[in-house]
């Protein structure tokens, strides 16, 4: 394991802003989850992970404990028939990765979330989707480390109590466990139903009719790329609001009240597209305290000058209040704070 002491926040998150962390524990192997929390035990210090940094935005005051920099890797498949493909995916590997390895093969239900920047822990925890699909689609089971028992343990899905960017790993459990790996099965075949509007919109743009897995992907990759920044070239956490879930009763009357309000079913939930929320509230394109609101997708803040987390708070105050006052809606930020 590797400890780092005094390490800035805003260099292990996209977003490229917070104070510093006591100490940074590099875990590569399962040996080295054990001994970091052994370690934040005997110094009664309070521990936080992160993976890609993708979806964590860190404080100007910092972190008084240990931040494990999860970065477990592997990726295999352990069982594949005709039809279906399980694969196993170490918690530190990039979500994108699994992705492209299943797609390449084939098997559809992962494709869609191509090119979302974060691992395979966070992905599990915030139940990571996009475009029509969310990772509890296709989750079997997933490993950690239980802190308090301090044994290696196996999650089956439906313990798990997947929803729209919820698990127990940030609810119910969250804090306790280290997650180590997920193990996925998928199924050969062309992703169903209807899709996602701007991807339907794209494939129907470039006069493309089949829904391989690895049409798809590319599709979505290349409408990720247009639209969305990377977070290696600006300072971003990528979607910052979640979307507003809302009951299927109310649907009518929403698209009654708000002409072209975006609402699609994701799963088992109806989603209104906060994006399209942000913008028609005329913010998209501004510049809110150093934080600019996208003028690609005006889900994405991307912070070209804002020198601490106090910039972004009143940038993040100042759109959810314009969206309050619009059309009535809660926006709640997506990425974690540290």
């Amino acid at each position: 394991m590797k400890l780092r002491e005094q390490v800035a926040i805003s260099e292990l998150t996209t977003m490229r802003l917070g104070g510093a962390a006591r100490y940074v524990a590099e875990v590569c192997v399962p040996a080295d989850v054990v001994e970091a929390y052994r370690f934040a035990r005997e110094q009664d210090l309070p521990v936080y992970i992160i993976g890609g940094g993708s979806n964590v935005v860190g404080r100007d005051e910092g972190f008084g404990g240990v931040v494990l920099l999860n970065r477990l890797s592997g990726l295999r498949s352990v069982d594949e028939t005709e039809g279906t493909i399980v694969v196993e995916a170490a918690a530190g590997e990039l979500l994108d990765d699994l992705a492209a390895f299943t797609a390449q093969r084939g098997y559809t239900g992962l494709e869609a979330t191509s090119a979302i920047p974060g691992a395979i822990g966070g992905a599990v925890m915030q139940n990571a989707g996009a475009y029509g699909q969310e990772l509890s689609d296709v989750l079997v089971a997933v490993k950690a480390y239980d802190t308090q028992s301090g044994e290696f343990v196996t999650f089956e899905r439906d313990q798990l109590e997947l929803s729209y960017r919820h698990s127990i790993f940030n609810s119910s459990a969250q804090g306790r466990y280290f997650i180590t790996a997920a193990v996925v099965q998928l199924h050969r075949g062309e992703i169903e139903g209807e899709l996602y509007g701007s991807l339907q919109a794209y494939l129907d743009e470039q006069g493309i009719a089949d829904r391989q897995p690895m049409t798809i992907r590319d599709a979505v990759s290349a409408i990720r790329a247009e639209k969305l920044p990377d977070p290696a070239e600006f300072a971003s956490s990528g979607s910052f609001f979640k979307n507003i879930t809302v009951r299927e009763d109310e649907i009518e009357n929403l698209r009654m009240r708000f002409d072209g309000i975006p609402i699609f079913l994701i799963g088992a939930c109806w989603e209104i597209a906060s994006g399209w929320l942000v913008e028609q509230a005329g913010l998209k394109g501004k510049l809110l305290h150093g934080m600019r609101v996208s003028d690609k997708a005006a889900l994405i803040l991307i912070n070209e000058s804002a020198r601490s987390y106090a910039d972004l708070a009143a940038a993040r105050s100042e759109i959810t209040q314009a969206v309050q006052e619009k059309f009535g809606f809660a926006l709640c930020q997506e990425p974690e704070e540290i």
